[in-house]
């Protein structure tokens, strides 16, 4: 062996050593989980619990949550996954920055770059009829709508965003077409609604609660396989024929590249920490529908959304809008 391959030899080697022994020791120092959005919301709230369940289950650790919130979650998303794979930072994987935008361009990174890790909960959605609507049932809502084609004016948080794919989406399933109104949030939609502006909205049950109650908006239908608790009268799309879900989704990620040893430390953790009763009795008390899910069953579940997602973006002509 020459001078030079053994000085070669002996940097791999010690490069190796210190990999493994970093793997080892993982974690020495604090772990960030990024969230993409600003504090005090839904996602936040979450990750912020989930971050306290990690690190019980990782003894002696600190996990703490940063926000990096802008681009609909595009930029936040986009520096966890572009980070250093050390696992010291991780990201919130997000239905909409992981399957929507980067269809619609603009982003640093694609579906392929993330290693998912582990669902933590989805968000349900569910149909409501408005104030003077000419439908308040499933049935009265899928018969005017095919006999009156693109008029049933259905309300979302904003073109392009999840509830208006949804929308588009059981359009697709029932052979149905709607007139999107977009508004600047859930509250607005919501309001305009129970106002009788529009004929229906797009919500999650714990947005639309205070309007059911009060009696101004009328649930007709949850995008769920099946019934929910939380409106155990209401149906599914499902139960009436139409091959149909939706819900949007959070998780933990990952760059790709992280060392074996740090994965399954990560993995085992977070697997354990979703299932600690204090993560989900916190959970279920913010309104969240724990569903823990792990990499593989989470990462399938986003690219068959990433796929219908291209499908109607593309359809709706706004594909690549924002390169």
């Amino acid at each position: 062996m020459n001078k030079l391959t053994s000085t070669v030899a002996a940097v791999a080697a010690t490069i190796a050593f210190a990999a493994s022994a970093q793997a080892a020791d993982y974690p020495a120092q604090p772990i960030e989980i990024i969230v993409p959005y600003a504090a005090g919301g839904g996602t936040d709230l979450s990750m912020r619990v989930l971050a306290e369940a990690l690190q019980k289950q990782l003894a002696g650790a600190t996990v703490v949550v940063r926000n990096v919130p802008g681009g609909g979650g595009s930029i936040g998303t986009g520096q966890s996954l572009s980070a250093r794979p050390d696992g010291y930072t991780l990201g919130t994987g997000a239905q909409g920055p992981i399957t929507l935008l980067p269809h619609y361009g603009a982003t640093t990174y694609a579906i392929d770059d993330t290693d998912f890790l582990q669902l933590i909960a989805r968000n349900l959605w569910v149909v409501l009829a408005c104030k003077d609507a000419p439908f308040q049932t499933f049935d009265a809502f899928l018969d005017h709508a095919g006999a009156n084609p693109g008029t049933v004016l259905i309300g979302n948080s904003g073109a392009g965003g999840a509830n208006h794919l949804s929308i588009e989406a059981f359009g697709r399933a029932s052979d149905t077409s709607y007139e999107h109104v977009p508004f600047g949030g859930a509250s607005e939609a919501l309001t305009a609604c129970a106002g009788g502006h529009i004929d229906a909205v797009t919500a999650t049950p714990a947005e639309a609660r205070p309007h059911i109650e009060s009696g101004a908006v009328t649930p007709l239908f949850v995008m769920e396989a099946e019934r929910i608790a939380d409106l155990p009268d209401v149906p599914t799309a499902t139960e009436k024929g139409i091959d149909f879900t939706w819900s949007s989704w959070k998780g933990v990620i990952a760059p790709k590249g992280l060392p074996e040893d740090v994965r399954s430390t990560l993995v085992a953790a977070l697997s354990a920490a979703v299932q600690d009763p204090d993560f989900v009795a916190r959970m279920q008390d913010m309104g969240e529908t724990v569903d823990t899910r792990d990499g593989a069953a989470y990462e399938e579940m986003a690219r068959k959304d990433s796929q219908m997602a291209e499908e109607i973006i593309r359809d709706l002509g706004m594909y690549g809008m924002n390169k």
